[in-house]
């Protein structure tokens, strides 16, 4: 079978392997659509967040069909359309697609407590969008409370940023994007927006001060993972403002007025992943009030999965690049 595999840091290759044997709790898994995160680019970059090593197939946002189930497992069957978690193992010490092989392969195994079956009717390219829209969704849910009473800013217009755009606006709040990219300004408005800011303008503030009536969000997310922009989050929040970093950075630094903290009595907390929602989240989406395959740019098969690599990293161009394996 053919898959991605980081041979080692800065060495993609597409190359044949053997399917994996699964085990009895274990379920064989027919890959149809894997999604490109910036994390990949960290594990190729051999800078991730948990300790790695290499070989390693990637592949964490993905959707699949059951090709075959280990003796032991219950309640799923060759055919079944599911999806399956990042954080995985005892305290999420593994992270699918990083620590473990992951989906851009034509067949990988998975523990069947990892899985969730994906409602009739649902596509794989939404089912592979069910990960990065979890994140976001996990971000707006952390922000607590959100209704028509609040401004709320997303920090960052690459996939989580925009996705978190549709989690908030289906909450009635007022949603404003903050991104310097031009096109992602305008998709954010095309999914839910009420405005997007430039951060780089000089009228920044100003605009800030506009879309918020002078007293500053009252919900920021942080979804770049950029230390500048993560430091901007304090600037603009009003007070006693709740702010959430789901974005992420791996050794940064950037000048921040921490004072900001304590005087406007902020609450702040980062989150990682998607932990205990994720049949939530497919009920969201399943629900049709959100389409989230806006964001998708390009596609391509499997065999491309190198192409796949270098279009994801032109931001300029993409927003989320999808490998496919079949129908």
């Amino acid at each position: 079978m053919k898959a991605l595999v980081f041979e080692a840091p800065e060495r993609p290759v597409v190359a044949n392997r053997e399917p994996p044997e699964i085990g009895p709790e274990e379920v064989l898994i027919r890959s149809r659509a894997v999604g490109i995160c910036h994390s990949d680019f960290e594990l190729l970059d051999g800078k991730y967040i948990i300790p790695v090593s290499y070989p390693i197939v990637p592949g964490h946002e993905w959707s699949g069909e059951v090709a075959e189930v280990g003796r032991d497992v219950e309640g799923l069957h060759p055919g079944d359309a599911v999806v399956g978690e990042c954080v995985v193992g005892p305290d999420g010490r593994d992270h699918f697609g990083f620590s473990i092989d992951g989906a851009d392969a034509e067949l990988f195994k998975a523990r069947a407590e990892w899985l969730h079956k994906l409602p009739q009717g649902m596509s794989h390219t939404n089912g592979a969008l069910v990960e990065p829209f979890s994140v976001a969704y996990n971000a707006v849910l952390a922000a607590g409370g959100m209704d028509p009473s609040d401004s709320v800013a997303i920090v960052g217009g690459g996939p989580i940023g925009l996705l978190a755009v549709l989690a908030a606006s289906a909450t009635n709040a007022r949603v404003v994007l903050v991104e310097p990219q031009e096109h992602r300004r305008e998709m954010a408005l095309n999914m839910g927006a009420q405005a997007a800011l430039d951060p780089t303008s000089t009228e920044f503030a100003d605009a800030v001060a506009e879309a918020t009536q002078g007293r500053g969000f009252d919900a920021v997310i942080e979804a770049a993972g950029a230390p500048k922009a993560m430091a901007s989050a304090l600037e603009i929040a009003g007070q006693s403002a709740r702010l959430v970093y789901v974005g992420i950075d791996i050794g940064g630094s950037a000048p921040a007025q921490l004072g900001l903290i304590q005087s406007k009595d902020l609450r702040i907390r980062g989150v990682i992943g998607s932990p205990n929602i994720w049949p939530k989240t497919i009920r969201f989406l399943a629900s049709g009030v959100v389409d989230p395959t806006a964001i998708i740019s390009a596609t391509f098969p499997l065999d491309s999965a190198l192409d796949a690599l270098q279009a994801a990293r032109d931001t300029s161009r993409n927003i989320k690049v999808h490998i496919q394996t079949g129908a």
